[in-house]
């Protein structure tokens, strides 16, 4: 595999977790298979180099991905306040993965965040990261921040620490991120990666049951309402909506991560090339927006929607309501909608 870092910052990283006594991962709030998968495969890989190691997150992940060996040992900063402020507080060393402002781990964390005087070491896909780290490890090519995790592990030399509990997690990560190794940023290193935890005795079948293969009823149900009643689209389908207030969500009694994957069979559709999803929470409207060839949704996301993320992929969220919010969405794409169709 090409290299990733200079000699330097593999050196300054390898010094950092060597001299570090205890050293604390952190990810973004609500997170998915990526960022609990990247966290939880560094964890396995630092414990197993016999490193003091904490994982930090805002909040928990859906129960698709509970399963993970070492979830149960994670701080959740929004159920266990003062035991993961104090965890940061005593960190030697702060990974961030899978983000690159400290605004994505929510206010509340956000503030811990930016109190940190000890060094941080950044591992991220995500557009345009802060200068806040000591060493900084940005690729947005690659597929997943778990693959960074697994090419970060083998320059630092580490790879042999990489275990079946590692494997697991890192593999994870890949599968949700590449969109199961079906997006453009999946390259050939990611199949030599892959071929390589399989080597370690990993179960990929396994690993897409517990995620995919895990649905509750209420959840089959919602996203059966939201595909017959709540899909839209413009006259010549270049653009889907799904929208969800909360009184729909509480009618399904809504888990978090039922809705993972809306937003992806809207763009399923014949014709579409971007699509939106809207999700009422307590006080602002969460935004997913997902593109086909060159329509830079990250760009529209930064632009409209407080945002941002990739260019086939991004997020934000508004303060408006769900109506306000519907209907500047469906004039801003219909006043893009050449733009769209030539992309």
């Amino acid at each position: 595999m090409s290299r990733i870092l200079s000699e330097t910052d593999i050196q300054r990283a390898k010094d950092l977790v060597a001299n570090a006594g205890q050293i604390v991962i952190t990810s973004h709030k609500s997170p998915d298979g990526d960022a609990v998968g990247s966290s939880l495969g560094l964890y396995h890989i630092l414990s197993n180099l016999n490193k003091n190691v904490k994982v930090v997150l805002p909040d928990g992940a859906p129960d698709f991905l509970s399963w993970m060996n070492g979830y149960e040992n994670i701080i959740l900063f929004d159920q266990a306040t003062e035991l993961a402020k104090s965890t940061l507080e005593s960190a030697d060393l702060v990974f961030v993965l899978d983000y690159n402002v400290f605004l994505r781990t929510g206010n509340d964390m956000m503030q811990e965040m930016q109190k940190l005087t000890c060094p941080i070491i950044l591992i991220d896909h995500h557009q345009q990261p802060g200068d806040f780290p000591v060493v900084t490890y940005s690729d947005t090519k690659a597929c997943s921040t778990c693959e960074m995790v697994y090419r970060f592990a083998d320059q630092c030399g580490w790879k042999t620490q990489i275990d079946l509990k590692a494997a697991e997690c890192i593999y994870c990560g890949i599968m949700t991120d590449s969109g199961s190794f079906r997006f453009p940023s999946v390259s050939p290193d990611t199949h030599y990666i892959v071929a390589h935890l399989m080597e370690l005795g990993l179960d990929h079948a396994n690993v897409h049951r517990q995620v995919y293969d895990t649905n509750l009823l209420d959840r089959m149900r919602l996203t059966g309402y939201a595909l017959s009643e709540k899909l839209e689209s413009d006259e010549d389908g270049v653009w889907a909506i799904i929208s969800l207030t909360k009184e729909e969500l509480d009618r399904f009694r809504y888990r978090p991560g039922d809705t993972e994957g809306l937003v992806n069979q809207a763009l399923s559709l014949k014709h579409v090339k971007v699509a939106a999803f809207l999700r009422e929470g307590n006080n602002e409207i969460k935004v997913s927006l997902r593109s086909k060839g060159n329509f830079d949704v990250n760009k529209y996301a930064r632009a409209s929607w407080n945002g941002g993320g990739h260019m086939n992929a991004a997020g934000g969220a508004t303060m408006e309501t769900m109506e306000e919010a519907l209907k500047r969405m469906r004039t801003e794409l219909s006043a893009k909608h050449d733009e769209i169709l030539s992309a």
